[in-house]
């Protein structure tokens, strides 16, 4: 049987959109680096897998750009085959503006963990409260600490050169042609404009500001499936960065480690450490990203599970036989 191919669908206005957002997004972050220079510059430390001093914040750029088109296309209409659905995905950015205000300004001051999770709790509440996925009341307070959790594992995983930004224009990639939204294509191309200035040697860090605002997105656009299968497909895309971030969160909190405490005990920074360079980690990752979104545009849950699993062994064999050992202080 041959399955309908969602990207032989692309909006007309998906290129256009994509390609512009990518070039305004790099240029600004091109206007602003100087001032992140002097303002948020991240020194290397015991933990970082960076050994040269490089401005963090830069995710400030990505999302100036895409919650500016966002506004644009929900007010104007994005032209999408489903204008309920399209003006719903067209608002998430503007409902996780906030949080992304509150990471710059975590960038800044090293904000409270409690004032840092109430607003990732009230972000996600609102993502809820738009979402299309219809879910009973008992799931509600689970859904929410996953959504959290989305949160944090994306922020988790902000470590190494053009992996979270890479990962993540491919998962919103994938969003966009299975929900045929142009919206979506705004923060694609503002991704791709960041990767610009992020991909190895990273000459920026996108700092909580990006990280947390894309795991947001992410969260919500999950919940923009009208089908809980949908819904788990598109969020198991994310499975590279997700998993590795659970796993690890689990492996710690096993052993009496604080979990979010800083560390260098992710599959991607033992790779690091083991002597692959951040292209050839962020490459591997992106790849397997790619390749599950791939196999749910084609072949729905079933297909992205079968990657699921191809990713598993793969992940057990560069544990076992590649990684640095997972060691806890």
């Amino acid at each position: 049987m041959t399955l309908p191919l969602p990207w032989l669908h692309i909006p007309q206005a998906a290129w256009p959109l994509t390609v512009f957002s990518a070039l305004l997004s790099w240029g600004l972050l091109g206007a602003l680096l100087p001032q992140l220079r002097r303002r948020l510059l991240d020194q290397p430390n015991a933990r970082s897998s960076h050994q040269v001093a490089t401005p963090r914040g830069g995710g400030v750029a990505f999302v100036v750009v895409t919650c500016g088109l966002a506004l644009v296309l929900a007010v104007g209409g994005d032209g999408s085959a489903a204008p309920g659905a399209a003006a719903r995905l067209s608002w998430l950015p503007l409902i996780c503006a906030p949080l992304a205000l509150t990471g710059f300004l975590d960038d800044q001051h090293d904000l409270p963990a409690a004032l840092r999770y109430g607003v990732q709790t009230v972000t996600s509440l609102a993502l809820l409260s738009v979402a299309s996925l219809a879910l009973p009341w008992w799931l509600l307070p689970i859904v929410l600490i996953a959504a959290t959790a989305v949160i944090n594992f994306i922020n988790f995983m902000d470590g190494l050169d053009g992996l979270v930004a890479g990962c993540l224009a491919v998962v919103f990639a994938v969003a966009a042609l299975q929900f045929r939204a142009t919206a979506t294509w705004s923060l694609v191309g503002g991704l791709l404009g960041f990767l610009v200035w992020n991909w190895s040697p990273a000459k920026v860090f996108m700092g909580d500001v990006g990280s947390t605002f894309l795991g947001a997105v992410f969260a919500g656009t999950v919940l923009q499936a009208t089908d809980p299968a949908t819904a788990l497909g598109l969020l198991l895309v994310g499975f590279p960065l997700l998993a590795d971030a659970l796993i690890c969160v689990l492996r710690r909190a096993a052993g009496g480690q604080p979990v979010f405490q800083a560390h260098r005990l992710h599959l991607f920074q033992r790779l690091y450490q083991a002597g692959w360079p951040h292209g050839r980690v962020a490459g591997l990752y992106l790849g397997a990203t790619a390749l599950g979104g791939i196999a749910f545009l084609t072949n729905g849950l079933v297909g992205m599970t079968c990657i699921m699993i191809l990713d598993m062994v793969l992940g057990l064999w560069l544990e076992y036989c590649v990684s640095a050992p997972f060691r806890l202080p």
